[in-house]
């Protein structure tokens, strides 16, 4: 399974992240313990939502859509 999720900074919750994992859980911890550099900023984080997709191209180009524009607006309405 390959799961694109989004975190929300609990310091600043107007902050957002958007990743692709093959583990949550240790994903999530990982962006907490601030070991992925990109995230350490605004550690800690929380999910804010997850989808599961058993195929990785469709996890791969729907990561891809909501880092776009339209993508974080949708993430916004409907996630």
């Amino acid at each position: 399974m390959k799961y694109v999720y989004i975190l929300q900074s609990i310091d600043r919750p107007d902050r957002f992240y958007t990743g692709m994992t093959d583990n949550l859980e240790e994903r999530l911890k990982g962006h907490n313990a601030r070991q992925v550099s990109h995230t350490s900023k605004f550690a800690p984080w929380r999910l804010k939502t997850y989808i599961a997709f058993s195929d990785e191209v469709q996890a791969i180009a729907f990561e891809k859509y909501l880092k776009t524009a339209s993508g974080r607006a949708f993430a916004k309405k409907r996630l």
